[in-house]
């Protein structure tokens, strides 16, 4: 899943008083577009040639409490964040992930932010599957979807479950995207932004920090492009039949990044869902963080959310004034800054279960799939290749750009050959697959619905993609995960805690020494009945009517109702940043 998110370098200043205040200087100009956050911490030493480039383009200017960019426009935002009991606060590593740690001794109580999530040992809602949920009137809904095939595949799989409700169901996403959607019976409007070039720049610069001045451009319009082509996707007839398209309901995923201004603008209700932990919780950290201590879980939902909102709030601010007539906000509006929006989490319950302090607003529906292997038909090459040898180990990496694929190619040859293993290499967007000569224990393959491959095969090696993790999960294969950026690490650990595969191997460190361990762990009997388990408590969960039985519970029937005109300028009723501190007011 992408996120594109810049995040800072830094360590806790020696003999601090514990009670860090954040600053920073704005600036609109086009040619000098960067973040400076001023706190009272140094930067972190950095020595290693990838982390060096980060410290470059970060351009630190001298300043008595040490100034850091973040690579996406200056903001003053003054915080007393009065985290007294944080002893280090954040290291941005090498994969673009944020790291710190807090002291052994804090309590989780002493964790809330006013995000309207504490923690109370239940749940305190039942199963989204066991509620009886009163009948909606067709809605004309828009979905509102940014990434990669695989996060806009379960949406293409809910949409599917909606308009077989009655409802009339536009899915706005990447033009890459059009055929795709079309062809599963759904209307489609083009949103800005290229998948492509998203991926390209999160795997080049190891997640969100940009390698050096000259990302930043590139990343910013693609950003800029998406969110202004929001509106038009809720309100412009369908590009093709000119039919009009007044939205009656919007369903998003977080890196759409203005689906909570749209909805405000529009006064529609507005459902999140998304194929990664997103809303605050003590259970486990946020995917794009690296935190040791349970303590320090939940606060790093909040930095995350923080360093996003401080990366685009000027692009979002000009979508406000510009697009949707609204007023610039100087809040944190991160995503769960409002308790009132519910979130629908697309993951097996029994892979993470629903943590403990997430509210009735937020459910676990289940992972969704999409029937693809109905309608599919092999070629014979790979139908006889299959029938001539053993279940052979899936190896691809789907959207995502391989830097050196030669070099990765021949390592996946190599240790399929030590390994005495047939395999499948799926060629990608990464080029997989260029080989000197032929091998009759592999087979290259361009593209094929997973949901058919995975079931041929004794084991798969993926990027850790949700989508693809669901896939090799249903189909009962032990996995190794090498994963690139964001929440795929969080998925690569997830596989490795329930026992279906090795440790995740992070692509900068794949190499044929680690490929073979993996595969040999993956041939564990014990690994394999631990896939099998799980896929059998896998085996009857439908996450497409998990989602619209959500969608049900949480509509407000009172939209149903004859709206009067709305005020001229909503206020929203997103927290603060201060707020998001548990600080005092702006």
């Amino acid at each position: 899943m992408m996120a594109e998110t810049p995040m800072p370098v830094v360590e806790e200043k020696e003999n601090h008083d514990l009670n860090p205040s954040l600053s920073a200087s704005m600036s609109t100009s086009s040619s000098d577009v960067s973040v400076d956050f001023v706190l009272p911490i140094k930067v972190h030493d950095v020595t290693d040639e990838s982390s060096s480039a980060i410290t470059d383009s970060l351009s630190l200017p001298h300043h008595p409490d040490t100034v850091f960019n973040l690579g996406l426009g200056r903001y003053v935002i003054p915080v007393d964040m009065n985290l007294k009991w944080v002893n280090r606060l954040a290291t941005v590593k090498n994969d673009g992930t944020v790291q710190f740690e807090v002291p052994g001794d804090i309590k989780p109580q002493t964790l809330d932010f006013g995000t309207g999530v504490v923690y109370n040992g239940t749940t305190g809602d039942e199963p989204v599957d066991a509620i009886v949920i009163p009948d909606l009137p067709p809605l004309q809904i828009v979905m509102l979807i940014v990434g990669t095939r695989g996060d806009v595949q379960p949406f293409v799989a809910i949409g599917k479950r909606l308009q077989e409700f009655g409802h009339r169901v536009r899915l706005a996403t990447h033009s890459n995207f059009k055929e795709f959607v079309l062809a599963a019976g759904l209307e489609f409007f083009p949103l800005g932004g290229d998948p492509k070039v998203l991926v390209g720049y999160m795997v080049k610069n190891k997640g969100f920090l940009p390698s050096g001045p000259s990302e930043i451009p590139i990343q910013r319009n693609q950003i800029k492009e998406i969110i202004f082509s929001l509106l038009p996707a809720c309100t412009d007839p369908d590009p093709d039949t000119t039919v009009p398209f007044k939205v009656d309901a919007i369903i998003a995923n977080p890196p759409a990044y203005g689906h909570t201004h749209v909805a405000e603008a529009l006064n529609v209700p507005l459902h999140i869902f998304f194929t990664m932990p997103w809303t605050p919780t003590s259970e486990f950290p946020h995917p794009f963080s690296r935190v040791k201590q349970q303590v320090g879980y939940r606060l790093s939902y909040q930095i995350v959310d923080a360093l996003i909102w401080l990366g685009i709030r000027d692009l979002i601010n000009e979508f406000r004034k510009k697009k949707l007539k609204l007023r610039p906000v100087t809040y944190l509006s991160g995503s769960y800054s409002s308790p009132d929006v519910p979130y629908g989490y697309l993951w097996c319950p029994h892979l993470v279960p629903k943590p403990k302090d997430w509210g009735p607003k937020i459910d676990v529906v289940g992972f969704c799939f999409l029937d693809l292997a109905a309608n599919y038909v092999p070629p014979d090459s790979l139908v006889q290749w299959l029938e001539n040898g053993r279940a052979p180990i899936y190896i691809g990496f789907g959207s995502l750009p391989v830097q050196e694929p030669e070099e990765m190619t021949n390592i996946i040859v190599k240790a399929l050959q030590l390994t005495g293993q047939r395999g499948i290499i799926n060629k990608g967007w990464g080029g997989l697959g260029n080989l000197a000569e032929p091998k009759d224990f592999v087979y290259l393959l361009d593209n094929c619905p997973h949901d058919w491959l995975f079931l041929q095969c004794a084991a798969v090696v993926h990027h850790g993609g949700a989508g693809t993790t669901a896939a090799g999960l249903k189909a009962a294969c032990p996995t190794t995960v090498v994963p690139f950026f964001g929440d795929q690490p969080f998925w690569g650990e997830r596989v490795h805690a329930r026992g279906i595969g090795p440790p995740p191997i992070p692509i900068e460190e794949f190499s044929l020494e680690k490929l073979v361990n993996a595969i040999h762990f993956m041939q564990d009997p014990m690994v394999k009945q631990c896939a099998i388990e799980l896929a059998k408590a896998m085996e009857n969960e439908d996450g497409a009517s998990g989602a619209v039985n959500a969608f049900y519970k949480h509509f407000p029937r009172e939209c149903l109702e004859p709206k009067p005109d709305p005020p001229s300028r909503p206020r929203s009723s997103a927290f603060s940043i201060r707020r998001c501190f548990g600080c005092s007011q702006f």
